[in-house]
């Protein structure tokens, strides 16, 4: 039995949305060309462009839950938010968010069936809701929405900070998720 290319299928849509087109140059044709299937092959597994999207953001918040349980070496439910948040600061900080991960997230903007694979995926790892402390509640969110800048323009390479600043950005960053006991 022949491995299913549903994985190749993903990866392949994931790469065309790191071109300059965005999320738009993921069409049936170039998904099967890039994958090396056919566009009936394609079908098979997403019948609409809209099912192949929803699976390309779903797969898309997984890599970065996965470059992030990766680095916490835990499981969700052991993490406290800091080390969620830290972990999330990590992984941009390292440019594992990408051109393709900003434009596949930016299409759910279209519609809210895009965004439910971020929200139930990555959602869990950065929500901040169970914290009743205000001051750290804040200091989470500020870290979470700092790295998210920081995401927003190593993928765009627009207004990109100073390279030599970026190590100290980080840091300063990462302090916000320091314990505040």
């Amino acid at each position: 039995m022949r491995p299913s290319s549903r994985t190749a299928i993903l990866d392949a849509a994931f790469r065309l949305a790191d071109h300059d087109d965005g999320a738009l140059a993921v069409t049936f044709d170039a998904v099967a060309k890039e994958a090396g299937v056919t566009k009936g092959g394609v079908l098979y597994h997403f019948p609409t462009r809209n099912e192949l999207i929803i699976a390309v953001t779903a797969y898309a918040a997984q890599r970065v839950v996965d470059a992030m349980a990766e680095l916490l070496g835990a499981p969700l439910e052991q993490a406290t938010p800091e080390h969620r948040i830290r972990a999330y600061i990590t992984v941009v900080g390292r440019g594992r968010l990408t051109r393709a991960d900003l434009a596949i997230f930016t299409e759910s903007l279209s519609d809210p069936a895009l965004a439910e694979p971020w929200e139930s995926v990555l959602g869990p790892w950065i929500s901040v809701d169970g914290i009743d402390d205000p001051v750290r509640r804040a200091r989470l969110s500020t870290a979470r929405l700092a790295a998210d800048g920081l995401w927003m323009a190593d993928a765009t390479e627009v207004l990109l900070p100073h390279p030599d600043d970026r190590d100290r950005i980080l840091d300063h960053i990462r302090s916000l998720t320091d314990d505040l006991a």
